[in-house]
């Protein structure tokens, strides 16, 4: 990787914090921009876990992840400690790869 872009990064990543600390705080407090700096975590997150159980090797797959995925769900859903939901969805995903169930 050149230096160059690393520079570059660098020097975007300090525009766009500037940029931020530059708004003002009148603008930040509009009711638009609340819902939607408040809905922009959880539709990364949901972007995150959908290209992280369905894509691989940038084919569209359905597998073991998937299972394990449901399980979190469901044992978040029941309000499921988080150590006890990822130790969930991680062993019915092994379980299901083990068995060679799911691929």
């Amino acid at each position: 990787m050149s230096w160059t872009w690393i520079a570059v990064a660098a020097a975007a990543c300090f525009v766009l914090k500037l940029a931020g600390l530059l708004i003002p705080a009148r603008v930040l407090a509009a009711p638009a921009v609340a819902r939607v700096s408040e809905a922009i975590p959880v539709a990364l997150l949901a972007a995150l876990i959908a290209t992280q159980t369905f894509v691989s090797d940038h084919r569209l797959v359905v597998d073991a992840r998937l299972a394990g995925l449901v399980v979190a769900a469901v044992l978040l859903r029941l309000r499921a400690p988080f150590l006890v939901v990822v130790l969930g969805a991680a062993a019915v995903a092994a379980l299901l790869r083990w068995l060679n169930l799911a691929s």
